[in-house]
C-alpha cells in the first residue's frame, strides 16, 4: 500500500528518472530501422525489423520479450491474409495490473502504392516506438508495484491490425490494464509553413470507451486518463507540457489507442502539435527531419506518467457523493486499509483538475468545505493513479 512517505519518494524517483532519459538509443533505433527500404506489414522487412527491436529490448535487463504472432486479414492494403509479428516487452511488477506503452514500427508509402516502395517512416512512427524503448530502458532500473508492457505494434498502416490483435488478446485473457499510452508521430516540432511548437505534445482522448459505459465511478475512461496526465505533469518537465485534445484522434484519422478504447480500456494518443503532412507516408519521412530533443521530452512525459501509475494502488470502489443539499460536499468510498486517496475537483466548465486534497483511507469519507457540488465536478483516486470521476 502507498503511504504518504512513499508518495513523496515517487516524486523523487520521477525526477531522478527524467534526468536519465537520453537520445542515444532512440537515435540508434530510428537510424537503423529508417535505413531499411521499408517496413511494410506485407513484407519480410517487417519481420527483420521486429527481430531487431526484440534484440534491442533483450539488451535491457529484466524484460521478458515476446514476438507476438497474429493474422492480418485480406484487405485493401493486404493482398492476401498472412501471419504478422509485433514485439512485446514486459517488465513484471508485484501485481498483475498493467500499463501499456508503445508505438508502431511498420511504414507505408501512399504516393507509390507498390508494396516495395521506399518508406523510411522515421517520424511515423519510429519516433513513438523508439521513445517507448527509452522509457523501458530507464524504468527497468527499478522494481515497480504494477507491470509494464512495452509494445512495438505492426499493421497500423493497414488498419490497426496489430493493436486490435493485442487489445482483443488482452480482453480474452483478462488483462487488468490501467492505461494505454500510445505515441504516434512525435518527432516533428516545426512544419514547413513556419509553425513551430517545441513545448507541447497533443494528447487525444475519447470521452468514454466505445465498448464501455461511463457511469458513476467508471474507471475505464480515457478522458480521465488524459486529465491525469496533465495534472501529474505539472511542474515536472521544464518548458514542456501536454496539450489536451478532447477528441478520439485527428480528423478522419486513427491510431493504435483506438483498438484498446474499443475493448473498453483507457487509452490515449500522443502526437506532435504541428505535423508536416508532406513527409507522412512518403519517401521523405527521413531521420534527418526528426527532432530528437522533442522526442526526448515526449519520452519524459510518458515516463513520469507510467512511473506514477506503476506504483499506484487500485482505484477506489463504491464512490459516491452525499446527495443532500449543502454548501459543503461529502465524498464517500469503500476504504482499503493503508491506501492514501486523493480527491480532485474543478469548476464544471474547466477541462482540467484545479484542486486536490489527500485523505485518510480509514475514514471512507471526506468533506470538501465550502465547495458546492452543484457547480463543481469531483473525482477520487489512489495517490498516483487515475481518479474515478463523480457525476
Amino acid at each position: 500500500m502507498l503511504s504518504p512517505f512513499s508518495a513523496f519518494l515517487i516524486l523523487q524517483t520521477q525526477g531522478d528518472l527524467v534526468r536519465e532519459v537520453r537520445p542515444d538509443l532512440m537515435k540508434e533505433v530510428v537510424g537503423h530501422l529508417s535505413a531499411m527500404p521499408n517496413r511494410n506489414t506485407n513484407n519480410a522487412t517487417l519481420t527483420q525489423a521486429a527481430e531487431y527491436i526484440a534484440d534491442i529490448y533483450r539488451r535491457i535487463p529484466g524484460l521478458q520479450v515476446e514476438i507476438m504472432k497474429y493474422e492480418a486479414p485480406k484487405s485493401s492494403r493486404v493482398p492476401e491474409a498472412k501471419e504478422v509479428v509485433q514485439v512485446l516487452a514486459t517488465l513484471p511488477g508485484e501485481t498483475d495490473r498493467r500499463i501499456v506503452i508503445g508505438g508502431h514500427f511498420d511504414s507505408i508509402n501512399m504516393q507509390d502504392r507498390s508494396l516495395d516502395a521506399i518508406a523510411p517512416g522515421a517520424n511515423d512512427d519510429l519516433s513513438g516506438m523508439s521513445q517507448a524503448i527509452e522509457v523501458a530502458r530507464v524504468m527497468a532500473k527499478i522494481k515497480w508495484r504494477n507491470t509494464l508492457v512495452f509494445v512495438a505494434f505492426s499493421g497500423e498502416e493497414q488498419g490497426l491490425f496489430g493493436s486490435r490483435a493485442l487489445a482483443r488478446r488482452a480482453k480474452v485473457e483478462g488483462w487488468k490494464i490501467d492505461a494505454v499510452l500510445s505515441s504516434d508521430i512525435v518527432g516533428n516540432s516545426a512544419s514547413l509553413n513556419g509553425q513551430t511548437d517545441k513545448h507541447h505534445v497533443r494528447v487525444f482522448s475519447e470521452d468514454a470507451p466505445i465498448a464501455g459505459s461511463r457511469g458513476l465511478g467508471s474507471t475505464d475512461n480515457s478522458r480521465e486518463l488524459a486529465r491525469f496526465i496533465e495534472w501529474n505533469a505539472r511542474g515536472k518537465l521544464r518548458g514542456f507540457e501536454p496539450k489536451l485534445v478532447f477528441r478520439r484522434d485527428r480528423y478522419q484519422r486513427g491510431g493504435d489507442h483506438t483498438s484498446f478504447n474499443q475493448e473498453g480500456f483507457s487509452a490515449v494518443r500522443f502526437t506532435e502539435v504541428y505535423e508536416e503532412f508532406t513527409r507522412q507516408h512518403t519517401k521523405d519521412d527521413l531521420v534527418k527531419f526528426v527532432d530528437f530533443n522533442y522526442v526526448e521530452n515526449v519520452a519524459r512525459l510518458n515516463l513520469i506518467t507510467a512511473a506514477s501509475l506503476a506504483n499506484a494502488d487500485p482505484a477506489p470502489t463504491q464512490v459516491r457523493l452525499d446527495p443532500r443539499q449543502a454548501h459543503d460536499t461529502i465524498v464517500r468510498w469503500r476504504p482499503v486499509a493503508g491506501v492514501t486517496y486523493r480527491i480532485y475537483w474543478r469548476d464544471s466548465t474547466s477541462p482540467v483538475w484545479q484542486h486536490s486534497m489527500d485523505v485518510d483511507a480509514k475514514l471512507g469519507e471526506a468533506k470538501i468545505s465550502k465547495v458546492n457540488k452543484d457547480d463543481t465536478t469531483f473525482g477520487i483516486g489512489a495517490v498516483g493513479g487515475v481518479p474515478v470521476a463523480l457525476e
